[in-house]
C-alpha cells in the first residue's frame, strides 16, 4: 500500500502547481492550504508564510540544477562544457517541467515583486555556473574575450532558456542533441554556411 505523502511535500507540491498555474501573486494562503486539504496554522507551522514556501521550494527544488551545473565547469574542453551545461538545464526541464516553467516567469517577475526578490540568488548561481566556464575559457585560451564573459554567459543562458521554453510549448525537444545543436548555434551561428557555386 502507497504511503500518504508528508503533509510538508504536500503543501510544496500543491503550492508549485498554483504558482506554475496562476502565479505567485495570484495565489493566497487560503487556496494553498484548501488544495492541500490542510489548515493555515499547518503552513504558518512548516514555512512561516507564503513567502517561506515559495523560498524553501525554490531553495530545495533547484538545488539538484545548481549542484549539476557547477559541476559541468570541469568538463573539458569549452565546447564539451556549453554542452553539459545546456544538456544537464534541458534534463533538469524535462524532469520538472511545471517547476522550471514557473522559474523562468520568475527572471521577468516585476523587479520589486517579492517573488522575483526570492528567486534572485537562484537566477544568480544559475548565471554564475555559466560565467564559470566562460571566464575560465577566457583566462585559458586568450581568444579575446576580455571583459566579454559576462555578456556572453547571459547571452548563451538566454539561448537556453529560450529553448526550454520553445520545448515547453511543445515546439521543440530538450535532449542530448538538442543541446548540441543549441550550443552549435551559438558557437557557429543558426544557419549553415551558403556554399560557393559549383560544390
Amino acid at each position: 500500500m502507497t504511503q500518504p505523502m508528508p503533509t510538508r511535500a504536500v503543501l510544496l507540491d500543491r503550492a508549485l502547481h498554483l504558482f506554475s498555474a496562476y502565479g505567485y501573486e495570484g495565489v493566497g494562503v487560503q487556496q494553498i492550504c484548501n488544495d492541500a486539504g490542510v489548515g493555515k496554522p499547518t503552513l504558518y507551522h512548516y514555512f512561516g508564510s507564503k513567502l517561506g514556501l515559495l523560498e524553501t521550494l525554490l531553495r530545495e527544488r533547484l538545488a539538484p540544477l545548481h549542484e549539476a551545473l557547477e559541476r559541468a565547469c570541469a568538463v573539458t574542453p569549452f565546447d564539451h562544457a556549453l554542452v553539459a551545461l545546456a544538456e544537464m538545464t534541458f534534463e533538469f526541464a524535462r524532469e520538472e517541467p511545471q517547476l522550471y516553467r514557473f522559474y523562468l516567469t520568475l527572471w521577468f517577475a516585476p523587479v520589486e515583486s517579492e517573488a522575483r526578490q526570492a528567486a534572485e540568488e537562484h537566477h544568480q548561481r544559475h548565471f554564475e555556473a555559466f560565467d564559470a566556464c566562460f571566464r575560465a575559457h577566457e583566462q585559458a585560451s586568450g581568444h579575446g574575450l576580455t571583459g566579454r564573459h559576462r555578456l556572453l554567459a547571459a547571452s548563451f543562458l538566454g539561448l537556453v532558456n529560450n529553448h526550454i521554453g520553445i520545448a515547453l510549448n511543445s515546439f521543440a525537444t530538450l535532449n542530448a542533441r538538442s543541446a548540441a545543436d543549441t550550443v552549435a548555434m551559438f558557437l557557429n551561428g543558426a544557419l549553415p554556411p551558403a556554399s560557393s557555386d559549383g560544390e
